[in-house]
């Protein structure tokens, strides 16, 4: 929970749309994008914009950007004036590079030599500043503070070798793959095509999803689906696909180019990692950025925070009378918990969800109330009772202390603190808003002390190798299940075990070297 009320979180979403067969479609793209985008909303709330295209040669490219929510930004009259598009790519932000106005907005397009493209960008680039630099000495200028404007204009650039007249789209993407190492989940709109791509490091999580008819959404025939595929869709999170109707088909994989076209989706090359280098997809998508219906690297987030929990239990195993969250990012691991030690579950607290910024400025006796609006306690089920209660982080420690003193103040005995992630102690620099390394709880001198710093009975956090065996446990049981069904010794399962996770905010180790 207090990594929403500190705003650290995920800075943004992408998400694209290409209809199948004959153009001009019957597919309403617009619309398709505009649900996407919804679904995506908890990855950014400050901006949200959609490019559409209608495919043809030379094609018209039709742009909508506001600010807020999707649902603001986008009005009836909005998606009107982008019906006819074909083929569209769209993006909603929270910044951590570049102000939070609409310049900044995505999907950013340009005009290059060889016609239009159009660029939404998951991520934030490690060595920006040196790129910024280069481009600059091209004789570009930047209109915006934005990596995704950067990103833009060094597709935009020609690279070495490409003829004047046959621009080589996949050269472009792989010369700035090559530029930039991570962090990106880029899609790229050119003419009748999107392009999806995931960095070498698969840093920032994408998505590919098949459009099919209601009738054959849940169909158990793959040939059925793919003569009744109405378009395709990608995403940062496969928990768009549900609500547009689309069947969730794989992940781009990390430092995949892949085209998709009317015709359907095709891998045109991957850029490979330095050797010897694990991916590096972000974990916290695991802990708390992404919605928990959604599936990355073969496994539902939900199902890896139950067993963050069930770690938890063991690694931090209390006597107690019941478990509980602070609702609700933690309930999958509070449950875990609750199933590994054997304690009942229990709700302590009840959340008001309308509770948000108002223009009612309260006075003193209102503000030391604090949690009190945010919370109400459900006394009957704790009173007299020992508390566990689980939350998914405690990074500055001035959210749960309120929490534990209602808790205390209602009648609970103790209040024993499990947390379902380990300590952040260092900033991120690959696309999460992290406070400073001076903020962070893990990095001060309250830390010794924390249970009686925030006024618990006892606090315990995850461990970093809890974390990674939670998360990784059931890749490794999916590889092994693939393995057996597809009879390969375990010595080749060994060998295709290539999957590894960006720990850095927790153990300071950055999977790339650190450009300034």
């Amino acid at each position: 929970m207090e990594f929403e009320e500190l705003g650290i979180r995920e800075e943004c979403g992408v998400f694209g749309c290409v209809a199948a067969g004959e153009w001009p479609t019957q597919l309403e793209v617009a619309q398709v994008i505009t649900l996407g985008l919804v679904a995506l909303q908890h990855r950014g709330q400050e901006s949200a914009g959609i490019v559409t295209s209608n495919g043809a040669s030379p094609p018209t490219y039709t742009t909508h950007k506001g600010m807020g929510l999707v649902n603001n930004a986008f009005q009836s009259e909005d998606l009107e004036k982008l019906r006819d598009g074909n083929l569209g790519i769209s993006h909603t932000r929270y910044s951590t590079t570049g102000m939070s106005e609409l310049q900044n907005c995505q999907p950013f397009v340009v005009e290059t030599l060889h016609g239009k493209i159009a660029v939404a960008h998951n991520g934030e680039l490690v060595n920006a500043q040196n790129l910024r630099r280069k481009v600059m000495r091209h004789g570009v200028g930047l209109s915006t503070s934005s990596d995704s404007e950067l990103i833009t204009q060094l597709l935009a650039l020609t690279p070495p070798f490409e003829e004047v007249d046959a621009p080589d789209w996949v050269a472009r993407i792989k010369n700035l793959m090559t530029e930039t190492p991570t962090s990106y989940s880029l899609l790229v709109m050119h003419k009748d095509v999107i392009y999806a791509i995931r960095d070498p490091y698969g840093n920032r999580p994408l998505s590919i999803g098949r459009l099919v008819p209601i009738s054959k959404l849940h169909s158990s025939g793959t040939q059925d689906v793919d003569a009744h595929t109405e378009g395709w869709v990608v995403s940062s999170e496969s928990c768009s696909f549900q609500s547009i109707g689309a069947r969730y088909y794989r992940e781009v994989l990390p430092g995949e180019i892949v085209q998709i076209s009317k015709h359907g989706i095709q891998t045109l090359s991957i850029v490979p990692r330095p050797e010897g280098d694990l991916p590096a997809f972000c974990i916290f998508e695991y802990v708390y950025f992404a919605r928990p219906d959604s599936i990355f690297e073969g496994q539902m987030v939900y199902s890896v925070r139950q067993r963050c929990g069930r770690q938890l239990a063991l690694e931090a195993p209390v006597d107690a009378d019941v478990v509980s969250t602070v609702p609700e990012s933690a309930t999958p691991a509070a449950l875990g918990y609750a199933q590994q030690s054997g304690l009942p579950y229990v709700e302590v607290l009840c959340k008001n969800r309308y509770v948000g910024r108002t223009f009612i400025q309260p006075n003193t006796h209102l503000r030391q109330l604090g949690v009190a609006k945010k919370f109400g306690a459900l006394t009957d089920n704790f009173a007299g009772k020992r508390v566990v209660l689980i939350d998914d982080s405690i990074v500055r420690g001035n959210t749960i202390s309120p929490i534990i003193k209602l808790l205390k103040e209602a009648g609970a005995k103790e209040v024993h603190i499990r947390v379902a992630s380990p300590p952040i102690r260092f900033p991120c620099y690959m696309g999460i808003n992290i406070p400073t390394k001076e903020e962070l709880i893990a990095n001060r001198p309250e830390f010794e002390d924390i249970a009686g710093y925030i006024g618990a009975t006892s606090v315990v956090y995850l461990s970093v190798d809890g974390l990674v065996s939670a998360v990784q446990s059931g890749i490794i049981s999916r590889e092994e299940k693939d393995m057996m069904i597809g009879g390969n010794d375990s010595g080749n399962k060994k060998a295709n075990q290539k999957f590894g996770h960006c720990t850095a905010c927790l153990t300071g180790k950055y999977p790339v070297e650190l450009e300034w």
